[in-house]
């Protein structure tokens, strides 16, 4: 049985990552910093453990005698220029470093599709520059080519969309910051269903080291789409240019070829028609 630590167990990925693992017979340790709020994690294979990613010490005693890593947990809305830095950039070399010296076999790294920078809604491939324009994706750029320069540590670097369904409130959460985008702006998105099979793809492949995988459902709906989907009216349009910075899609060629990845879910209507929104 292998022991994987994930991070952020109790965030939106985390949270809904961590039943998957268990389902395919792995032991998780769960990092959280509540406790109280780690209470649906609770399982015979869920060991949940008090630590920050800017607790050394915390760290130290988290991955020791792990054999994975998946690292989800990220500051996001509401953080500072500084606070995002702090914690996603700064907390991943902390979590490198422990993972480093504690042996850990592989470390998978959750970052964001938003690390390419506005693309004029293009889709891009793995190869394409980077040029985030926000804080919170420059923060995980940054984590990104800081763990690979990290020596002796095994790393698979997902690229994220934005991550929809099995009860997460994310679209209704996202309708009043992007009510003034275009209506027409398309939205690369993943089900958190496809999210956990790609982290299993990358987990259990043994031939992958320093692998960068965007990872998206075959169709990007626009936001009128995605906002009807909560019974939401379509967004105004009244400051598009505030959507430039999440103008971009993602080209998923890679991880179906070389890895055989499919969407459970390949397009939003899939997951309506599930019921699994």
């Amino acid at each position: 049985m292998t022991t994987i630590l994930v991070t952020g167990a109790t965030g939106k990925v985390g949270r809904r990552l961590v039943p998957h693992l268990v389902s395919r017979g792995h032991h998780v340790r769960a990092l959280v910093r509540d406790l109280d709020r780690a209470a649906s994690l609770r399982d015979p294979s869920v060991e949940l453990v008090l630590g920050d990613l800017l607790d050394d010490a915390s760290l130290v005693a988290a991955t020791r005698g792990t054999q994975a890593i998946v690292h989800c947990a990220a500051f996001f809305r509401g953080a500072t220029p500084d606070e995002a830095h702090a914690v996603n950039d700064g907390g991943t070399r902390r979590l490198a470093a422990a993972a480093r010296d504690a042996g850990v076999e592989r470390f998978v790294f959750t970052s964001t599709g938003l690390v390419y920078g506005p693309k004029e809604g293009r889709a891009v491939d793995e190869e394409a520059e980077c040029s985030p324009v926000d804080a919170y994706p420059q923060s995980k750029l940054a984590a990104e080519r800081a763990l690979f320069a990290t020596e002796g540590l095994d790393v698979r670097v997902l690229r994220l969309p934005f991550v929809y369904g099995d009860g997460d409130p994310h679209i209704a959460e996202v309708v009043p910051f992007m009510k003034t985008f275009a209506p027409s702006q398309r939205l690369a998105i993943g089900h958190h269903a496809d999210v956990a099979q790609a982290v299993h793809l990358v987990l259990e492949t043994t031939e992958l080291r320093h692998r960068v995988y965007n990872v998206v459902d075959d169709e990007a709906p626009d936001l009128a789409e995605l906002f009807a989907t909560v019974g939401e009216g379509p967004p105004d349009g009244s400051a598009p240019e505030r959507g430039r910075a999440f103008d971009v899609l993602l080209n998923g060629r890679r991880i179906r070829e070389e890895l055989g990845f499919r969407p459970e879910y390949a397009r939003l209507a899939d997951a309506v028609a599930a019921g699994s929104l």
